[in-house]
């Protein structure tokens, strides 16, 4: 089926959700998920796998095993385009993302190292001034306070060696223009203009080489 974008209902189910997060709720409105938020995703990345590759839709309930919130499902729904880009729509609208959101501990010394160094760094600050003129934001998962030790406070680049991960984030809020095909403009044009910053950090930090009970 052709994407056209997610229905005004969509973003009722979420509201609905927040206001009673239960099995009950989400049983009696399921076929609402799966025609108005779900249907949507699926239609959106099977027309762009063909250039970023096969997408994984995320499930809709939450890992309680290790939260003090016990509520049963998420009030979004996330995919993944390909290996390339995070894709959301929850109340808040559409959300997008692109980059390394969390960093194993061998690609967190790397990342600083480039970021440290006097020409990779800079480099890596340009990309981040280009892509704040598009509106983009870039941010990290979890920020230290200060800087790592080994790096000086007053660093110039303070900020993003303070970052355990490094990600391109766009959020627009919801409009007429969410139940239309604009929505897939929208998160390509973003593939594209984050495209700067992935290319960076494939080269100067690249996937993690530890065993997955290392990355930590």
């Amino acid at each position: 089926m052709t994407f056209r974008g997610w229905p005004a209902e969509a973003l009722e189910f979420f509201e609905g959700l927040e206001a009673d997060n239960s099995r009950a709720w989400w049983v009696a409105h399921r076929d609402v998920y799966d025609r108005a938020v779900r249907g949507p995703m699926d239609e959106l990345l099977a027309e762009l796998a063909a250039d970023y590759g096969p997408g994984k839709v995320f499930r809709p309930n939450r890992d309680m095993r290790f939260s003090a919130d016990k509520s049963p499902y998420k009030t979004n729904i996330g995919a993944m385009v390909g290996e390339v880009a995070y894709v959301q729509v929850d109340v808040h609208g559409l959300g997008a993302g692109r980059g390394m959101y969390v960093m194993a501990a061998d690609q967190l010394d790397r990342y600083r190292r480039a970021v440290d160094d006097g020409t990779t760094g800079p480099a890596l600050e340009a990309v981040v001034g280009e892509l704040a003129r598009a509106g983009i934001e870039v941010t990290g998962h979890g920020s230290l306070k200060t800087a790592p030790r080994g790096y000086p406070k007053d660093h110039p680049r303070v900020a993003l060696l303070r970052h355990k991960g490094l990600i391109a984030w766009k959020q627009w809020p919801p409009a007429a223009w969410l139940g239309t095909k604009a929505a897939k403009a929208r998160i390509v044009g973003f593939i594209e203009a984050a495209a700067p910053l992935d290319r960076w950090l494939a080269e100067h930090v690249g996937p993690s080489t530890l065993p997955p009970d290392e990355r930590r």
